[in-house]
């Protein structure tokens, strides 16, 4: 049983290594953790993980630079149905556009645009960089898990007095369809921190620098079977 991390020249590998080695063997799934860019790879593994750091424009060059890698997450995640993660800007990438510098077309698979935060409060600096809580919306997306909430939150403590999560970002993603998201914070504004859809899932944070939280989200990702 194997989760791919994908290595496309953008993200906290290393860090996001550890903690997912890390939550695979404490929670006793034992699961086998490797980065790749190798489209093999990606076309055998269990769980697909695309993380993503900078600029959006920047993450898609680079994913579509490496030969194969694209139509290779298109087969597993789209076709097959594997279950994916995308983080920060790799959750981005999971929208039809990324409105950052320039119009640039995303992978269209939760529909939506990617835009610059704009606060209510002018006093709040970007990027949004920290510590946040999370608001959690019923998941009400198809199909049904006959559960109110996701499965790769359970047993995480959200709400105002509820485990916080890392954020740093200057843009977010806001989907067509509110029911893709599947949890909010506050800044200045409500923001999307994290969306679901059928196999798929992206948080805007970090979870492999969100401690007792990220540690506990990479873990129900690695036993999640949509």
């Amino acid at each position: 049983m194997t989760c791919v991390i994908i290595d496309y020249g953008s993200g906290n590998l290393h860090s996001a290594l550890k903690s997912f080695e890390r939550a695979s063997n404490e929670s006793g799934l034992n699961k086998s953790i490797t980065l790749s860019n190798n489209p093999d790879d990606i076309a055998k593994a269990d769980h697909i993980v695309l993380p993503g750091v900078g600029a959006y424009a920047d993450c898609l060059s680079g994913l579509e630079a490496i030969d194969g890698l694209k139509d290779a997450l298109e087969e597993a995640v789209i076709e097959k149905g594997r279950p994916f993660f995308g983080i920060c800007v790799g959750m981005q990438l999971m929208s039809t556009e990324g409105h950052e510098y320039k119009i640039s077309k995303g992978l269209n698979w939760i529909p939506g645009l990617v835009e610059a935060i704009e606060p209510n409060d002018k006093h709040l600096k970007i990027p949004h960089m920290g510590w946040n809580t999370l608001s959690v919306r019923p998941f009400s997306c198809p199909p049904a898990t006959g559960a109110d909430t996701h499965p790769v939150l359970k047993d995480i403590k959200t709400g105002e007095d509820g485990l916080h999560a890392y954020f740093v970002h200057s843009y977010h993603f806001i989907p067509d369809n509110p029911a893709h998201i599947l949890a909010t914070t506050e800044y200045g504004g409500e923001i999307t921190a994290m969306v679901a859809r059928d196999n798929m899932i992206g948080t805007q944070f970090h979870p492999e620098k969100s401690q007792t939280l990220g540690l506990k989200l990479i873990s129900n990702f690695l036993g999640w079977k949509p």
